[in-house]
């Protein structure tokens, strides 16, 4: 396989947590870095030795030799970021969420085709071994039909009105940041929800700080997903089956919890290196390696549903970002 050079667009938090996790990669080449203020990008390179430091967007994708960017900037930029990199024949990982709404994601996609290049959301936790497991042990079919998930992401963030967190022009709110989690959890393991109930909380800011989630489905299962800024709470998941039970926290590398027939066990599983951020790298160059412009893992289609969901949620929990809807 070949050595891929990837760029990092936006210089923040998650985007050290990524590269932290990439630089261990042997085919990963850590090339350059891209910020609106080219201190926060020497700063960054000089932090994980990457080659090159680049004081705006513009000038990082007219360099010839990047492969791949990471995007890591806030929701309401994703966008804006993901065509400008797709326009110039970069291959593209951008953090969830993968934008505002569906209107940008289909936008998204649609200059993924035209450019021939690839596109993929960074949800990371379908990609780790953790998840994995989880799915080999449904697909054994021994528990039966999945009847209700119950899934959570909380935790206490100090109420700050600059904070990205709780500023609506930034897409901030606990639903895209994290309560995007569980949502993406139900739809992975139950699919598309028939009826979907909301019940939010806002913080000063008109920010949604907090929300709980009802999904319903024709075939009876449901799915209860929590999702607040304002309360410290394990980020459990709780799969309830005709016969057992899977618990299991989503970023920790504890065994999962199994109940079949009255019976508890705990099973390991090998959860490799570090948090495992790696992992979605190492697909994206695998995808790349195969000229594909889409993961068959995570496929677009499924990021597009994920977005649907999101905006029926905002709906009917009237969460607004002005200068989006």
């Amino acid at each position: 396989m070949k050595t891929y050079n990837w760029a990092i667009l936006g210089c923040g938090n998650i985007a050290k947590k990524f590269v932290t996790e990439l630089q261990g990669l042997g085919n990963a080449n850590l090339y350059a870095t891209a910020s609106r203020n080219i201190d926060t990008a020497t700063s960054f390179a000089s932090e994980f030795n990457f080659e090159k430091a680049y004081g705006s967007y513009q000038e990082m994708v007219n360099d010839t030799n990047v492969d791949v960017v990471y995007i890591a900037t806030p929701h309401s930029f994703h966008k804006e970021h993901t065509l400008l990199c797709l326009q110039h024949k970069k291959a593209v990982l951008c953090e969830k969420a993968f934008a505002i709404n569906t209107k940008e994601v289909e936008q998204m996609i649609q200059a993924s085709k035209e450019n021939n290049t690839f596109l993929m959301e960074a949800f990371w936790v379908i990609f780790r071994p953790k998840f994995n497991k989880v799915l080999e042990l449904i697909n054994t079919k021994n528990l039966g039909e999945l009847k209700f998930v119950k899934s959570d992401f909380m935790f206490n963030a100090p109420f700050n009105k600059n904070s990205r967190l709780y500023n609506l022009d930034l897409g901030g709110g606990s639903l895209l940041d994290i309560g995007i989690y569980p949502v993406f959890t139900a739809l992975m393991l139950l699919g598309i929800p028939d009826t979907i109930e909301a019940m939010p909380h806002f913080s000063p800011t008109k920010s949604e700080e907090s929300i709980s989630m009802l999904f319903g489905y024709k075939n009876g299962a449901t799915a209860v997903l929590n999702s607040s800024l304002k309360a410290a709470y394990k980020n459990d998941v709780e799969l309830v089956f005709e016969n057992g039970i899977i618990k299991y926290d989503r970023f920790s590398k504890d065994a999962i919890e199994l109940t079949l027939n009255n019976t508890n066990d705990k099973i390991s599983f090998n959860p490799g290196p570090n948090m495992g951020y790696q992992f979605e790298a190492i697909h994206v160059m695998e995808c790349l390696e195969n000229n594909l412009i889409e993961s068959p893992i995570l496929t677009n289609t499924v990021s597009l549903n994920l977005m649907h969901i999101l905006d029926e949620i905002r709906k009917k929990a009237n969460i607004v970002y002005p200068n989006h809807d």
